[in-house]
């Protein structure tokens, strides 16, 4: 949202008070509280009127400071707010040499200064991050009366701005317009499912704004050197996440809203669904999943989309009479086949099922502010939306999922949740246009909470659409509606590598697309993407999605695929577990591990899956694909070629390839099962070291199902010689060192030499043990 009229002018009808200089201040109990008036205070007379800004700065932890400003303090908060960790730092520390404040929290530093007008510093390790100065932060009051707030910081040259959620729009989100307002709108426009008020900059610190509601973003747009965001009201909170990298900046913003979830290993495999509006019944869905095994194509979750419910009667939570007569037994024959089932869910109410009757008599429903149900004939006819501020109609939507739980359904795919009315009463009497985005917090929380009550924890996934701050708690998030085209595939992975940005740590797509039916060129490019990210489900809407529709070689490479990636879930399901230890992504933008490579910070058709494998998916017919490798020596895991980074590289791959590169000084853990996501991964693991340069060491943790660790394995170089330490004197495992074909020797292991290097096998209770290169 825009106030000015170019660099001199305010916008007409609008009017500006920016604090002029602190006229007070206290400190008290770690926080401080400065007095601003929006005019410089010349003589006492001055001080009679006008507005006064106070803003009150503290820190709820190390490395992270938060900013209040607030003009009338004496407003009803009636909710919701974002749920934060504020643990408190009690080292932090706050000085007053008079001419400036400074309060520093871990090695983050925010200065106020007290004389000579109006400006606010952030700094790092006591270097400049970005600052507020003199008409950067106002208080707005506009033509309708209505009033805002606004803060403008400081975009340095050749400062990136990424993250503010799964956005299609341009990766780096310089020059931008972005209203953060929940949208069902496809991955083609310039809206978006999952608004998140955080953004990250290259500089190594991240801005939080603590509202729920509307959050208009100019990121280098209205101001050039500023990154600008407002929100209506009389206040404004934000928050400076700092870190000193950017990983260290998702760590401290997940600690502040949240960790993501450690989803089972079994999500972690292929899903396959019915599609959205084409026929199908049992007979349908049995001959999908026998003719997968037929074809040797693993599969693990299969999806009921819309449709397993009648007609018209979205969502009673019923399965179709005519067309599943037999759900239960349907679900026990599936799951005899070693299948998970998930079932698509909605949190609208149609008013032509008995469901609605029971929501509107218990008052479980969102009201107008006449009392009365709203209702829409949007998406289904007179439908109603469930009220999850109401702790009585959480239960009674849980409990309806629930009864589907006790006949075999495992997960929900928590679908909608963006078109949310502000024209409603709310039960806890929540402000409603703040509960537009918010309300799908509520939604998939209720949600996923039943599912850790029914199967434990460690056992819940939902596989949701939309999302606000501190959705990250309850994984899995995927895309939404893209369509069947090498360019929606592109803005797929752009709005993905956003919303991981953002603090969240797992994100799938529509294999194929959703939207029309891709060409089998489409398709198979698709399927090595989706497989090699964290989350993998074939989808559509009109058309099938079973690989034989594409032709044979779309079977194939569907099979060679999914059993790499299974055949990689000690390494995936590692990084997974450390993804919900500390808040950074599983998939990810290259500029998180890589910050001092400059090139990397543009960079959106790439990504890295972990720590230590790149991934550069194909997104033309003819196979040929650009990408960026940063310096070392990397290698191709699946063909074997070494290649030498700091450049871009220009390649041509068939179906059955890609740039899949392994990182220098990597050990990465391939298991000894390709068929299932969810087996014994410590147990036969080979590990391999990718190389390990002179002076370097490189760890891998193996963990169980449980996320705990079960295998860890340390590889350190000192010239010739690798030292080997491991922890696995339980299962047997071995490591291949890959390029390597000739060792001179290696103490407490039998050696082999193959295709791929030297084959390491340790004696049965070896903890430790060398080999001379």
């Amino acid at each position: 949202m825009k106030f000015t009229n170019g660099q001199w002018l305010t916008r007409e009808g609008y009017q500006i008070h920016h604090p002029a200089e602190v006229r007070s201040c206290t400190i008290r109990d770690g926080v401080i509280t400065i007095l601003a008036p929006v005019v410089p205070i010349h003589h006492r007379g001055a001080t009679l009127g006008g507005p006064v800004l106070t803003l009150t700065i503290s820190t709820p932890f190390a490395d992270v400071i938060r900013i209040q400003a607030a003009h009338y303090t004496g407003g009803l908060d009636k909710g919701p707010a974002f749920e934060l960790n504020s643990p408190g730092n009690p080292d932090a520390a706050i000085t007053d040499d008079g001419n400036e404040i400074v309060l520093t929290s871990g090695k983050t530093s925010v200065s106020i200064q007290k004389k000579n007008g109006w400006k606010i510093s952030f700094s790092y390790d006591g270097k400049r991050l970005t600052d507020s100065a003199a008409r950067n932060l106002g208080y707005i009051v506009g033509p309708d009366k209505k009033t805002y707030f606004r803060e403008q910081l400081a975009l340095g040259v050749g400062e990136s701005i990424y993250g503010l959620g799964e956005h299609f729009t341009p990766f780096v989100k310089n020059g931008q317009t972005v209203d953060l307002w929940n949208e069902d709108g496809g991955t083609s426009s310039e809206q978006g499912y999952k608004s998140i008020p955080f953004h990250l900059s290259s500089r190594g610190y991240g801005v939080f704004v603590n509202s729920p509601g509307l959050v208009s973003y100019e990121i280098g747009s209205e101001k050039v050197s500023r990154t600008q965001f407002s929100v209506e009201g009389e206040s404004l909170d934000y928050f400076i996440v700092a870190g000193g990298n950017p990983k260290a900046v998702l760590q401290n913003y997940t600690a502040l809203t949240g960790k993501p979830a450690l989803p089972p290993a079994w999500t972690f495999g292929l899903w396959l669904t019915t599609s959205f509006t084409t026929n199908y019944d049992e007979q349908t869905v049995m001959g999908f999943v026998d003719g997968m095994a037929e074809r040797d194509l693993p599969l693990h979750v299969f999806h009921f989309d819309c449709f397993w419910m009648k007609e018209y009667h979205w969502c009673d939570f019923e399965w179709d009479p005519d067309v599943f007569p037999d759900p239960e037994g349907m679900l026990r024959r599936m799951k005899a086949k070693g299948l998970k089932i998930c079932v698509w869910i909605n949190p609208y109410i149609s008013q032509t099922t008995d469901m609605f009757e029971e929501g509107k008599s218990g008052g479980f429903l969102l009201k107008r502010p006449d009392g009365s149900v709203w209702q829409w004939d949007m998406w289904q006819p007179g439908m109603g939306v469930v009220d999850f501020t109401n702790p009585a109609a959480c239960e009674w939507y849980a409990g309806k999922l629930k009864g589907l739980m006790d006949i075999g359904v495992d997960c929900f795919k928590t679908d909608f949740g963006e078109r949310i009315p502000t024209d409603v009463v709310y039960f806890d009497g929540s402000d409603p246009v703040k509960m537009h985005n918010y309300y799908t917090q509520l939604y998939n929380r209720c949600v996923f909470d039943l599912l850790v009550k029914e199967r434990g924890v460690g056992e819940a996934c939902v596989f949701a659409r939309s999302a606000t701050a501190g959705g990250q708690q309850y994984p899995v998030h995927w895309g939404g509606d893209c369509w069947a085209t090498f360019e929606s595939m592109a803005e797929s992975l752009r709005g993905g590598l956003s919303l991981t940005l953002s603090g969240f740590g797992f994100w799938s797509h529509d294999i194929g697309g959703f939207e029309d039916t891709a060409h089998p060129s489409v398709y198979k490019r698709w399927a090595a993407f989706g497989l090699l990210s964290s989350h993998s489900r074939l989808h559509g809407s009109s058309s099938y999605r079973v690989p034989w529709m594409f032709g044979e070689e779309a079977v194939d490479v569907v099979r060679h695929f999914t059993k790499l990636k299974c055949s990689l879930m000690p390494y995936l399901f590692g990084t997974a577990v450390e993804t919900a230890k500390t808040g950074i992504p599983s998939m990810r933008a290259m500029l998180l591990d890589f910050p001092e490579d400059p090139a990397c910070d543009m960079l959106d058709r790439q990504y890295m899956l972990g720590d230590s494998l790149l991934v550069a998916p194909v997104f033309r017919e003819d196979g040929q694909v650009q990408y960026y490798l940063p310096e070392g020596r990397w290698t191709n895991i699946l063909s074997g070629k070494t290649v030498e980074g700091g450049k871009w590289r220009n390649e041509t791959h068939d179906y059955f390839n890609l740039p899949l590169m392994a990182r220098p000084n990597s050990l990465i853990p391939v298991g000894s099962n390709n068929s299932v996501p969810d087996y014994d991964l410590a147990n036969d693991v080979t590990i391999h070291l990718f190389e390990l340069s002179d002076g370097a060491n490189a760890t891998v943790n193996i963990p169980g199902l449980d996320g705990r660790t079960e295998l860890s394995v340390s590889v350190t170089r000192s010239g010739s010689t690798l030292a080997v330490e491991s922890n696995g004197v339980g299962k047997p495992w071995k490591l291949m060192l890959r390029g390597i074909a000739d060792i001179h020797g290696a103490t407490g292991s039998v050696t082999e030499a193959t295709e791929q290097g030297t084959l390491v096998v340790p004696a049965p209770g070896t903890g430790s043990f060398s080999i001379l290169l």
